[in-house]
């Protein structure tokens, strides 16, 4: 039946002509007779049309009206459509977020620059007795300290606090310089805070200041019976003693840092003639800088941070952070703020925004510069940024709202402390440095149909180095090698914001800055420091900085044989770099050092 229809659903064939009646077959005797092609079944009576019924699709040929059903498509290419069209979504709106942080950065980075340049001009322009903003005169006397009680009387009291942690490097260095500071010596007391754990160095301390007390110093040797609240605990506690707080300003020195003799007689003018100046901060000078290409990089962030933002704050605001040593401040301002707290890890920055915030005001002196150490091992840099960086984000939490509901400071001041001072410089810069330059350029190299406009890739980043340039033009050739090792930095930092902002379990977790003892000698030749025992490679491999490194190498390679962009050469630059750091090899220490 089937069949039957198949026939019948075929058009009329024409009658067959006298050429094409017959058919041979391949063996047939010449002799039978020739049979014919039979006649279609309309020629043979039949009157009706053939009976036209759809034909199933497996018996249609190709050159029919319908073809051959093709099988069911599956859903995994539309869905995998789907999720690159998503993911090319996302990845715009990131490349457009991190675009507008950046060009918040290069606002910021625009005004700090240009306020400190204005403020370095008017240095340079004004009559020597119009250079000062605050009024400044030598106290009675002078400088000689020597000139008897009636003279000494009219000094204010002061106290010199030095904390120290395992100090075993560094601890003579800071109570010498300490100890040479020239005040008269009845108005001068030095307070040595060691938390130190270790029952030799302890000792190694204790003699160190009996030995200046038998050189008639007045020097108290303060210790405690636990680290509570760290650094902060121990100059609160050291403030708690009679004869500290019989004393007008404070001045405080970390225990590598080593002031010239002549910084008190440079500093607490500003304080004596000023009631309304809380805080005054030196500059800091750094001795061993010249060791390793890390200590270069930190010195051109450093210069960065006092030339550009210290600067910039104390003139235009009267108000910047505390950098915690290398300061001057006034005992009452320091009490009416509410003394040391040990709430984050940055307890110098807790108490400058909380002294501003009762109207004091801080002066930035960059003419006056203190020697200082900076780390030189990559391990002990790593965790002094994320004290910073953590701490910051975390004091930026607790006081955000204290500051907006202050009423003893103007809009203004309050716009510079919430947006300026924390939200660009210690929450968005760490994140959009990470986030656009080590995730989102390297995958959009490899997301199809994400492009990042050329005045967001190149002119932005231009302008920060650029700013940043202008400061530092001694260090221009290190520009390439510092815009690689920040960004290598910045996965830690963000890490670090992240877990202030966030106050995970971590955030108060204080970990002491290694000290070498590079400020001893010029060469280096340390004699306090111990032989350094060789470590094991293992513990100078950082797992996080090779697996980034891996990704940025596969995105690297394929905008290079598929890609479209060009990033490739950028990428496998920043690669580089965190290879280099992922295994160890920068600082003075290296793998089996």
């Amino acid at each position: 039946m089937s069949l039957f229809l198949f026939l019948a659903s075929r058009p009329p064939t024409p009658p067959p002509s006298a050429a094409t009646t017959t058919i041979t077959a391949p063996f047939q005797n010449p002799t039978e007779k020739k049979r014919t092609q039979p006649e279609p079944l309309h020629a043979r009576g039949r009157t009706h049309p053939p009976l036209l019924l759809p034909c199933p699709p497996r018996f249609r040929s190709k050159q029919g009206t319908r073809r051959k059903r093709a099988p069911p498509a599956s859903p995994m290419p539309a869905l995998a459509a789907a999720a690159v069209a998503a993911a090319a979504w996302a990845l715009r709106a990131a490349v457009w977020a991190c675009l507008a942080a950046s060009a918040m950065l290069v606002a910021e980075a625009a005004y700090m620059g240009l306020a400190s340049l204005v403020a370095a001009a008017a240095r340079l322009w004004r009559r020597p007795e119009r250079r000062r903003r605050y009024r400044w005169e030598p106290l009675p006397g002078g400088g000689d300290v020597e000139a008897g009680p009636a003279a000494a009387a009219d000094f204010p009291m002061v106290l010199v606090q030095i904390p120290m942690y395992n100090e075993r490097e560094v601890y003579k260095l800071s109570i010498g310089a300490a100890c040479a500071l020239t005040w008269p010596p009845d108005r001068i007391i030095i307070q040595v805070l060691d938390d130190s754990t270790d029952p030799i160095i302890k000792e190694l301390v204790e003699l160190e200041c009996l030995d200046w007390a038998n050189k008639k110093i007045n020097i108290k040797y303060e210790v405690r019976n636990n680290r509570k609240g760290f650094k902060a605990g121990a100059l609160k506690k050291g403030m708690e003693h009679i004869y500290a707080q019989q004393c007008d300003f404070v001045a405080i020195f970390d225990a590598d840092f080593q002031p010239e003799s002549d910084f008190l007689l440079k500093t607490i003018p500003f304080l004596v003639h000023n009631p309304k100046i809380a805080l005054v901060q030196a500059r800091w000078e750094f001795v061993n800088y010249d060791v390793c290409l890390m200590t270069r990089i930190q010195k051109m962030s450093l210069d960065y941070h006092f030339k550009v933002e210290q600067e910039s704050g104390s003139f235009v605001h009267s108000f910047f952070g505390f950098n915690g040593t290398a300061g001057v401040w006034r005992v009452s301002a320091i009490n009416q703020s509410g003394g040391w707290k040990d709430r984050t890890t940055v307890e110098d920055m807790d108490l400058a925004v909380r002294a501003s915030l009762k109207g004091f005001e801080f002066l930035y002196v960059g003419d006056i510069r203190v020697k200082s150490e900076l780390p030189s091992t990559f391990q002990a840099y790593r965790h002094q940024q994320h004290r910073w960086t953590c701490g910051a984000a975390n004091l930026f939490r607790k006081m955000a709202w204290e500051v907006v509901t202050n009423k003893e400071v103007s809009i203004w001041k309050k716009h510079h402390l919430l947006y300026s001072f924390f939200f660009v410089r210690r929450v968005i810069a760490p994140l959009v440095t990470f986030l656009f330059y080590c995730v989102v350029i390297p995958l959009s190299a490899i997301v199809p149909g994400v492009s990042i406009p050329v005045w967001g890739l190149v002119y932005i980043p231009t302008a920060i180095t650029c700013m940043n340039a202008i400061r530092n033009p001694g260090s221009l050739h290190l520009m390439p090698f510092w815009i690689l090792f920040e960004n290598v930095m910045s996965m830690h930092r963000m890490r670090a914001a992240l877990t202030g902002l966030l106050e995970t379990a971590h955030a108060n977790d204080w970990v002491v800055t290694e000290k070498v003892g590079d400020l001893a000698k010029d060469d280096l030749d340390v004699p306090l420091l111990e032989p350094v025992k060789p470590t094991e490679c293992v513990e100078r491999i950082y797992i996080p900085e090779l697996l980034l490194a891996f990704y940025l190498l596969i995105c690297a390679s394929y905008d290079l044989v598929v890609g479209s962009h060009k990033y490739y050469l950028y990428i496998y630059l920043q690669a580089f770099a965190y290879v280099i750091m992922g295994f160890g090899f920068v600082g003075t220490r290296t793998p089996c050092s």
